[in-house]
């Protein structure tokens, strides 16, 4: 009888894991919805990566921005990141380090749209919207502006849907996330230069019949839906859309936002520079799920393209490299562990967002700027004070 009741809750626990609510659909976590570790609470990593060695630039000239967000990446999870790979993280490279003040206008925890949108435009805003101001007004992001003043070459590259909340208060605005048809719908005139995440259901599997892909193949974009054709992508505009919905997790996907970062440098170089946006998407997801494995994964991918990104950078001399969080998630404490044996034991306290301080990690010309205690919104203003000198 036990055996019998044991099988049939299983077989419960397991359909309600593989159902999609409404809210998972939001962020659908496919099959990885369902334990796959035995313990959440753990991780071990039998072969660390290895970390580049950068020197800070000697030039004070800011030519490109690139602006690396770790969705829900806190100083917890790098701490946690920090242990488990062996006491090393290309992040460590940078020289300057602060931290950034997350809260919404309206709200002490925020989410991704308001936390986004003060990064992205210098203009704190309230929970829930998009690249607008407190009072519902469309706000320049700094990607905006560097194309519209300064004519540079801009980018976004992602491992969510393109048009989710962070991507789009770079890129275009909206009162809300959920208008996911109408955000995708927005990229059309929003003139970007370089777009790669996933999301291909707002564009080809529209309610209004409309097929936004061979729009923007119209508009002169080279269109890529595989991750292998990437790298030899040709034309000045590119569009890559990879997935359905978001990009898979970083053990299926592979290194898709590797891949589409180093052809983001290669395509959006130029004399007048580039703004680049890269987000570590799914720090957050794996946060809200209370899975450390899948958390370090998508830490260590984002980090492993940090590492790329500070080695161009160092190069080119002229490059600002901003990495920070658009709010923490999940409440994250390391409990124990070792780094000698690469390994963790963690608690998360909530499934949520909460109210701590991000971290704020910069290198290149202006990177003292970022050092000390700011408000979200002032990381945006100097990134727009840097790129106007």
């Amino acid at each position: 009888m036990k055996k019998i009741f044991f099988l049939v809750s299983a077989a419960f626990l397991a359909a309600r894991a593989f159902a999609q609510t409404p809210e998972e659909l939001d962020r659908d976590r496919s099959k990885y919805a369902t334990y796959s570790f035995s313990d959440d609470d753990k991780y071990k990593v039998e072969v660390p990566y290895q970390t580049v060695t950068v020197k800070q630039p000697k030039g004070k000239k800011v030519k490109n921005v690139i602006f690396m967000i770790g969705d829900g990446t806190g100083l917890n999870q790098w701490s946690v990141g920090y242990v488990a790979n062996g006491g090393n993280l290309n992040v460590m490279q940078m020289p300057v380090a602060g931290y950034s003040k997350t809260n919404a206008t309206d709200r002490l925890v925020t989410d991704s749209p308001a936390g986004g949108a003060a990064l992205a435009t210098g203009v704190k805003t309230k929970y829930g919207y998009i690249a607008l101001d407190p009072d519902g007004n469309p706000v320049e992001s700094n990607l905006q502006w560097a194309k519209r003043v300064k004519g540079m070459k801009t980018g976004v590259t992602v491992t969510c849907r393109i048009n989710d909340a962070t991507p789009a208060d770079f890129c275009v605005n909206g009162p809300t996330r959920k208008d996911e048809e109408g955000l995708a719908a927005k990229y059309i005139d929003a003139n970007v230069d370089f777009i790669s995440g996933g999301g291909t259901h707002f564009w080809d599997q529209r309610s209004d019949g409309r097929n936004l892909i061979e729009e923007m193949k119209a508009k002169g974009y080279t269109y890529v839906d595989k991750v292998e054709d990437i790298a030899g992508a040709q034309g000045d505009k590119f569009l890559g859309l990879y997935d359905e919905y978001d990009l898979k997790p970083y053990l299926d996907r592979g290194p898709v936002l590797m891949e589409s970062t180093l052809k983001a440098l290669q395509m959006l170089d130029n004399k007048k520079g580039f703004f680049l946006m890269v987000e570590g998407s799914q720090v957050d997801d794996w946060c809200h799920r209370n899975k450390v494995g899948y958390m370090c994964e998508e830490l260590f991918d984002f980090d492993r393209v940090i590492g790329e990104v500070l080695k161009w950078a160092e190069k080119d001399g002229q490059t600002l490299v901003v990495v920070t969080a658009d709010h923490n998630t999940g409440g994250l404490s390391l409990l124990k562990g070792s780094i000698e044996d690469r390994e963790v034991k963690v608690k998360f306290s909530t499934s949520g967002h909460d109210g701590i301080f991000v971290p704020v990690f910069a290198y290149g010309p202006g990177a003292e700027l970022f050092s000390g205690v700011h408000d979200n919104a002032e990381i945006g203003q100097i990134v727009r004070k840097l790129m106007s000198k």
